[in-house]
């Protein structure tokens, strides 16, 4: 039996990243770097916060590896967020789920990881679900595939990053890297191209901040409570919220066979979890 516990707090991280999506969505008119600046800033603050309360050491061991997990996510979140001001939000988020994919690719190469050959065949099924998604979906152009793709392997390579630095760094001094870097940067490339938020869009940006600390709060939770083959597949419920909120705010409605590609994509992806934890466990 799966620990209820758990669940719910998996569901309450998906729907703070859907919130996170939506605002985004919301204030599409607004420079990508300075939707970053907002997201990133709030969730320093709140980093902060804990590094200072619990006498965490706030440079860590590993800063080469530290900053260039920053970097490599600056990347992928800023492609991430242009896309979605590009795309349906739904067909966004199913395909920036590929970044596990990718991981394994680069884990192969940079940590010298094995993968199975099932693991391809999803691999590949994968790779038919974008094709199908973007065969059949005229609002997602080569552009936003390119961007949308790329921020997915960037995110693959944050997994990688992670990897390599282990438990030698506590979580929370692993995010506030990747956070502080997002704000400096992001900030300052937002002074020059700065378009001032009107009315409510001040509230939903510094609102960004909050949601994504307490996504990753009640993630870690989550997983912290239980086995994560078990709980992980209710992190995709991001997909089944951000479709719901796409269609019910912004009119995004997709096609029988767009669907079918986002499950096909997320089916892969669960599939290729569940093969690679039975593998483990035989071992």
């Amino acid at each position: 039996m799966i620990n209820s516990k758990a669940i719910y707090y998996m569901l309450i991280s998906a729907l703070c990243f859907t919130g996170i999506n939506s605002v985004v969505r919301f204030v599409d008119h607004l420079p990508v770097f300075e939707i970053v600046f907002f997201r990133a800033i709030g969730t320093v603050v709140c980093c902060l916060f804990i590094i200072q309360r619990n006498k965490i050491p706030i440079l860590g061991n590993n800063k080469k590896l530290l900053v260039t997990r920053g970097v490599v996510g600056l990347i992928s979140l800023a492609l991430f967020y242009k896309a979605l001001q590009l795309m349906p939000m739904g067909s966004a988020v199913s395909l920036r789920y590929l970044s596990p994919f990718f991981a394994a690719g680069f884990a192969i190469y940079f940590l010298k990881e094995k993968m199975l050959n099932l693991q391809w065949l999803f691999y590949l099924f994968a790779f038919v679900g974008v094709l199908l998604l973007k065969g059949f979906d005229s609002r997602i152009s080569l552009t936003a595939l390119v961007i949308i793709l790329t921020s997915a392997v960037f995110s693959g390579l944050v997994y990688v990053v992670i990897r390599k630095i282990g438990d030698s760094e506590h979580p929370i001094v692993i995010v506030n890297y990747f956070l502080s870097i997002s704000t400096i940067v992001a900030g300052v490339i937002s002074i020059f191209n700065w378009v001032q938020p009107i009315g409510l869009e001040w509230l939903f940006l510094f609102a960004m901040g909050i949601f994504g600390f307490v996504a990753q709060y009640f993630m870690t939770r989550a997983l912290q409570i239980e086995e994560a083959n078990l709980i992980t597949p209710f992190k995709y419920s991001e997909v089944i919220f951000t479709l719901l909120i796409g269609w019910s705010l912004f009119g995004e409605g997709q096609s029988a066979i767009a669907l079918l590609a986002m499950l096909l994509i997320i089916a892969s992806l669960l599939l290729n979890v569940w093969v690679k934890q039975k593998s483990r466990l035989k071992a």
